[in-house]
């Protein structure tokens, strides 16, 4: 899509969104029902599997598992990130699926951060979901 050379925010100067290209076999174990610690053995890379278990723990009450899965899969997510191009800074889109996994993982970590009173790192995951997708706070969970 041309967008005048701006990028999806409206940023003329900011680099462009990254898109990953994703892990379709970890999203499709996922998304058919595989135990997330199955698909995260046999794709460790995948922050999809890392979200999925991170979330999972948060919903029963397993803070500190969820944190740690979630700081996996957000350094997996970061790893993949900056080899698509990311320097650090920039969108990156939520509605674009390969993205989510990555998200998700930032969104957890915050959750968990501010479960256990980490306050510094609950504001810099919500300032990172913010400056990759002012629109993703709500979907993630953040709003």
């Amino acid at each position: 899509m041309d967008n005048g050379g701006m990028t999806q925010f409206g940023d003329l100067l900011g680099p462009p969104p990254t898109r990953l290209t994703g892990d379709p076999e970890a999203e499709d174990a996922i998304a058919a029902g595989e135990d997330p610690r199955s698909v995260a053995a046999s794709h460790p890379t995948a922050s999809i599997a890392w979200a999925e278990l991170a979330e999972r723990a948060l919903d029963g009450g397993d803070v500190i598992s969820a944190y740690a899965f979630a700081r996996t899969g957000y350094h997996r997510g970061l790893d993949q990130l900056r080899r698509h191009g990311w320097k650090g800074f920039g969108p990156v889109p939520f509605d674009h699926e390969p993205n989510r996994g990555f998200l998700r993982c930032v969104a957890a970590l915050a959750r968990a951060a501010q479960s256990i009173g980490e306050e510094e790192e609950y504001i810099r995951c919500l300032d990172l979901v913010n400056e990759s997708d002012p629109h993703a706070a709500a979907p993630l969970g953040l709003a």
